[in-house]
């Protein structure tokens, strides 16, 4: 069974970073994580092959030297080796990150029964890549997994679609499926899977071996602004709940200007 995992390095969500200008960032001191629904993704390409007893869970990453640190991490949870295509920017455009994710697979020379991601990374919350990897190596696709199980050539899915609503899909192998929360529980490193991922080989590359730039990219950050800070609380009053849904319904039209 050989599985592929795309893995991106992100900021952790708890860091702070400033903006620098309209568009610029400083993540000098900023900590990077894998993103964390690439870690739903590994865990069950991880798991799949322990529960098959043969295998091989490869990381792909698009990005920085820096992520090697966060490839280091994927490596301690279980995959057996990566890919880092080395990225000029954080913000890479997807339809760029997608053609470089399928030139790395292609180029490593082995079929994928399985490309997993995360459904999609919590820096710039895109949702293409995975559909956009799809379309180009012509397999099926499907995102928001929380279930699967795989019979043969066939793997069933479970997807949600909102409302607590699930969809039930049936899929050819190999196919794209993008992990969420619910899928599995992630585990953690033990600290001699943190020493033996230290030895395990990490493949580099630059998008230009691959016949690829990311400059002119099709889609670019325009501007970036800080989360503003969250005023205080307010407590509503009122004689009875009628009288504090009217005084809240005045305060998001009148105040917050949301209705």
């Amino acid at each position: 069974m050989q599985i592929y995992v795309c893995v991106k390095h992100v900021p952790d969500t708890a860091a702070t970073i400033k903006i620098v200008g309209e568009n610029g960032y400083n993540d000098t001191n900023c900590k990077f994580i894998v993103n964390p629904y690439d870690e739903y993704a590994l865990e069950e390409a991880i798991s799949m092959v322990e529960k098959a007893g043969n295998g091989e869970v490869v990381v792909v990453t698009i990005g920085p030297e820096a992520a090697v640190s966060t490839i280091r991490s994927a490596l301690a949870m279980g995959a057996h080796r990566a890919i880092l295509v080395k990225a000029p920017q954080q913000f890479l455009d997807s339809s760029v990150t997608a053609k470089a994710l399928k030139g790395a697979i292609e180029k490593d020379g082995k079929a994928p029964d399985f490309i997993f991601g995360g459904k999609g990374a919590v820096d710039t919350e895109g949702f293409q890549t995975l559909y956009r990897l799809a379309a180009a190596m012509d397999l099926p696709v499907v995102n928001e997994v929380v279930a699967m199980s795989v019979d043969g050539q066939k793997a069933t899915v479970e997807r949600e679609i909102g409302g607590g609503t699930r969809e039930v899909l049936e899929m050819a192998v190999p196919c794209v499926m993008g992990a969420t929360k619910g899928l599995n529980e992630p585990r953690y490193p033990k600290f001699p899977d943190i020493m033996k991922a230290k030895k395990k080989k990490i493949d580099q590359m630059d998008l230009s071996d691959l016949g690829l730039s990311a400059d002119p990219a099709p889609t670019n950050v325009a501007r970036l602004e800080a989360v503003p800070e969250r005023s205080g609380a307010k407590i509503i009053e009122g004689a009875t709940i009628r009288d504090k849904v009217t005084e809240l319904v005045r305060i998001l039209k009148q105040e917050e200007k949301v209705l």
